[in-house]
């Protein structure tokens, strides 16, 4: 995979937010179900989830700016750097290699001069024995168990499988609520997935060991949330907002209205009197907070705002009212 910020399209200098925006937007865009015929579209898609997922990880990112990973978030080599510069000590030393005899040379990548040097003696520097013992090279692939690999760098782990993307349509009340969703995944097994605190529209879940096979283990399933939107609940923060048309009469005389909310209808008490435009709210009727603790997710407000419903048949209203006028003046702040 290419430089992470290119995949995304983003400056190394890029907020969190800005790096999730990218991603959402290349998610839609490149989500296989919606490039079927398109396998590069595929290949793009899991390099812009790779990318968001090490971006993402303020530890990796913080890796990989300081050179410590590379895109894939595998160790870069752990001996770079230990070439030429060195202090040179006498007869050579440690040193860039110009002279003959010198020990380590970078030329040859700090391998041993074997041109002047005794590898008998070396050896038994290293190993200890006796002048007469004959010297062996060190195992294939460097020293001991864990040392020196093929030219300084420790053979990288296996790899684990790909991960696999699914898309996970929720209706809006359960997302506002928290419902568990049941989705089924490649191995045609379906399970029940509790939805996260807070979730949103792009929230990603990851399904430990649930993606493909590979050398080194499962990889993961990677959930993408796509919240259905409401004809008439809509979401503010923790909190949801909705208009609720009431008639003039309920308007006038007050009483108890019915009112939807994501978990079931309730009743409303109206004043007599009530304004169009009156905002009244039902607490713990809104969101799940990202903020929640505990198995019972703590839930923003419901805020109901009243729009007064006139009477489609306003010959009977004109009769009842006749000449009468109403005295008020609900424009005079606003200086008419």
């Amino acid at each position: 995979m290419r430089d992470p910020y290119s995949t995304l399209g983003i400056a190394r200098t890029a907020s969190e937010k800005e790096v999730k925006s990218a991603y959402r937007k290349l998610a839609k865009e490149l989500h296989p179900d919606k490039n079927k015929d398109n396998p590069k579209a595929a290949e793009k898609f899991s390099d812009a989830t790779k990318a968001y997922d090490l971006l993402s990880d303020k530890d990796k990112r913080a890796q990989f700016d300081r050179g410590e990973i590379d895109a894939e978030g595998n160790p870069l080599n752990p001996f770079a750097g230990m070439g030429g510069g060195r202090p040179r000590g006498p007869g050579g030393g440690y040193g860039g290699g110009a002279q003959r005899g010198g020990g380590f040379r970078d030329s040859e990548f700090q391998g041993f001069d074997t041109d002047d040097m005794d590898l008998g003696d070396l050896f038994e520097g290293l190993f200890g024995g006796g002048r007469n013992r004959t010297a062996q090279p060190p195992p294939r692939g460097g020293f001991g168990g864990g040392g020196f690999g093929a030219r300084g760098r420790a053979a990288p782990p296996p790899k684990k499988g790909a991960d696999i993307q699914y898309r996970l349509a929720v209706p809006f009340v359960d997302a506002a609520s928290g419902q568990d969703q049941r989705i089924t995944l490649a191995d045609g097994k379906a399970i029940s997935l509790k939805l996260p605190a807070g979730v949103e529209d792009g929230t990603q879940m990851r399904l430990k060991g649930k993606g493909h096979a590979g050398p080194g283990g499962y990889g993961d399933g990677i959930v993408m949330v796509e919240v259905a939107a409401h004809p008439f609940f809509r979401r503010d923060g923790d909190n949801i907002r909705m208009d609720l048309p009431i008639t003039l009469d309920e308007a006038v005389n007050g009483g108890k209205v019915k009112c939807p909310t994501v978990d079931g209808p309730v009743m409303l008490t109206l004043k007599p009197g009530a304004n169009g435009g009156t905002v009244m709210r039902l607490t713990g009727k809104g969101w799940t907070k990202k903020s929640s603790k505990g198995d019972k997710p703590a839930r923003g407000d419901q805020l109901v705002t009243l729009e007064i419903q006139m009477p489609k048949d306003l010959d009977g209203l004109k009769e009842k009212l006749g000449d009468w006028k109403d005295p008020a003046k609900p424009r005079e702040r606003f200086g008419l």
